[in-house]
């Protein structure tokens, strides 16, 4: 692989990283998933990672573990091998969408008992809290049916 490559997937990795600390995630789980996201071997040991990632034992280990957690990644072993590896987990965007479907879920009830504990007041809060709520519902009606097409266009691909 030329240099020019690697600096590519560096910067990848990174942005990946980038990308998971402005959502309020570890920015090293984001580096994680972004570096077996190209990396050349579909899966990597923690001393795979920690060499990839230039990061400590103790980060991998910790960041694995999370990303196993929220279902990102899973950690395999491979016959006649004595080393765990770890790799992309297929099918972990179903999981993604199902568990944005609950928070989704959840955000709006919090948004109706805000409203509840503002009934009868007429304040900008409890507008802000009617239209966060409306925004929940509309997204809790028709996040189905776009997961379904999801789905459906997603066979449609690997067929």
């Amino acid at each position: 692989m030329d240099d020019e490559q690697q600096a590519k997937e560096k910067q990848f990795v990174e942005e990946v990283g980038i990308l998971f600390e402005q959502t309020g995630m570890p920015r090293m789980a984001g580096r994680i998933l972004g570096w077996l996201s190209v990396s050349d071997s579909p899966h990597q040991t923690t001393s795979d990672l920690t060499e990839a990632l230039m990061a400590s034992k103790g980060s991998i280990s910790t960041m694995t573990r999370f990303l196993i957690r929220i279902g990102l990644i899973e950690r395999i072993s491979l016959l006649g091998q004595r080393h765990d590896y770890f790799c992309n987990k297929i099918g972990a965007c179903h999981q993604l969408l199902g568990d944005s479907l609950d928070q989704t879920k959840i955000f709006r009830q919090l948004m109706e008992c805000g409203l509840e504990l503002t009934k009868g007041k007429a304040h900008a809060n409890r507008q802000w809290l009617e239209e966060m709520r409306d925004m929940y519902v509309f997204m809790e009606r028709e996040f189905p049916a776009l997961v379904e097409r999801f789905k459906k266009e997603r066979t449609e691909v690997l067929k």
